[in-house]
């Protein structure tokens, strides 16, 4: 019976990840999120990361410099990961996925523009969480990118989301104990 719903649950997966890749392929939508996937790739965060140090003093250099460090546990995290799971990405594995954009490695699982999307977010909003109406739209358009792209399976940015979720927090925790 559990196999019967794992067999079910994934051919749902790929029926919406070819749905939205197939939303994809609009010239107009693949260029934004095409956009959009090349901002996420690090020219966004690492701009923000710039501001954020040069425009918020003091704390400002600390929370560039937790983003920097939390974001190369996130990226050593993704590339173990996927070099474990190797999963392959949605269009090598299904002929009707189209590549929208070229990606950056091998496999899919997990989305390491998901978490680091999410890991960056969550840490730049707990110090300045006037940033929300910038950081939450783009975190979301960047998972989605994935998705529409055909680079990514919808389980692969969730599972993104709670690993960076993951992370931002430890890096939270950690952050709170140097102020003791």
């Amino acid at each position: 019976m559990q196999l019967l719903q794992t067999v079910e649950l994934r051919s749902r997966e790929v029926r919406l990840c070819k749905r939205a890749n197939g939303w994809g392929t609009r010239r107009t939508i693949a260029r934004f999120f095409g956009a959009i996937s090349r901002l996420g790739d690090g020219p966004f965060w690492y701009t923000l990361m710039f501001a954020i140090a040069v425009f918020g003093g003091a704390k400002g250099r600390f929370v560039a410099l937790q983003m920097a460090l939390t974001g190369l546990v996130a990226a050593g995290t993704y590339r173990t990961l996927k070099r474990w799971t190797q999963r392959p990405r949605p269009f090598r594995a299904h002929r009707d996925i189209v590549p929208l954009a070229l990606p950056l490695d091998e496999f899919s699982f997990p989305s390491g523009h998901t978490l680091h999307a999410v890991t960056f977010t969550i840490v730049a909003l707990a110090w300045f969480p006037s940033l929300a109406p910038l950081l939450i739209p783009f975190a979301l358009l960047v998972a989605a990118s994935r998705v529409v792209l055909g680079l990514h399976y919808p389980s692969d940015v969730l599972a993104a989301t709670l690993i960076g979720g993951g992370l931002a927090t430890a890096s939270l925790w950690v952050a709170s104990l140097d102020r003791f």
